[in-house]
């Protein structure tokens, strides 16, 4: 349920992975809304910020970490009982440092086969998934994920795989959401206004078509699609 006269927290959130591929939680501390769940580590946007901006000083004051380099994965949409969250996510591909728990927040390394049963809080459950999509899609289908048209044939719907949607428009993104859609996957070339806008507007990552990944990226996409 969403509360249309709340209003937004926009909260950056970084995915950090170490040499085995564990990903790094953090567990909100006693005081704190939420206490006790685990989450990926971030915290709010400030006003004048930008996103990357925002994600390497809260890492910096939350971490101690300086962040040299960092990609987004997806945003997210999530309405608790006491305020409504975007929670904007980025994979952190380089950092210098090593973790602490500089607001007294217990650490630990998860593997990320383990995180589904992980403790984490509400609205990062969609992130879990969007970590089983590789950044390059070069196969239709895969033992993890299927693309196709919206609505997909419903064996594609119950086999426990990953769905993507192929998409043209924001609002053709948008309905595949709602519908049930894990990912999305643009059908052709887009403008990069066209594409920055579509990936602003949707809560699910977004493959891309006929640019590079740095490119990609640097327009909200979460990876590009051969």
């Amino acid at each position: 349920m969403k509360y249309p006269d709340r209003l937004l927290v926009h909260v950056v959130a970084g995915v950090l992975r170490d040499g085995h591929g564990r990903v790094l939680l953090a567990q909100r501390p006693p005081g704190k809304h939420l206490a006790g769940g685990w989450e990926f580590p971030g915290g709010k946007l400030e006003a004048g910020e930008t996103r990357f901006a925002a994600l390497s000083r809260e890492l910096q004051e939350e971490l101690g970490l300086e962040v040299t380099a960092a990609r987004p994965l997806m945003r997210v949409q999530h309405a608790y009982p006491e305020r409504d969250i975007l929670l904007d996510v980025w994979i952190v591909t380089r950092w210098h440092g090593a973790p602490a728990g500089l607001d007294g927040q217990a650490l630990r390394w998860c593997p990320r086969e383990a995180l589904p049963a992980a403790g984490l809080l509400a609205a990062d459950a969609p992130i879990v998934a969007a970590l089983m999509l590789p950044e390059r899609l070069t196969i239709p289908e895969s033992g993890a994920y299927v693309i196709g048209e919206w609505p997909q044939p419903e064996q594609f719907l119950r086999d426990g795989r990953l769905r993507g949607a192929l998409c043209g428009t924001a609002a053709e993104a948008l309905a595949a959401v709602a519908a049930g859609a894990d990912f999305l996957v643009a059908r052709h070339v887009l403008a990069d206004e066209q594409l920055a806008g579509l990936c602003a507007a949707v809560p699910a990552p977004v493959f891309v078509r006929g640019i590079g990944l740095e490119h990609a990226w640097q327009l909200g996409a979460t990876g590009v699609c051969d």
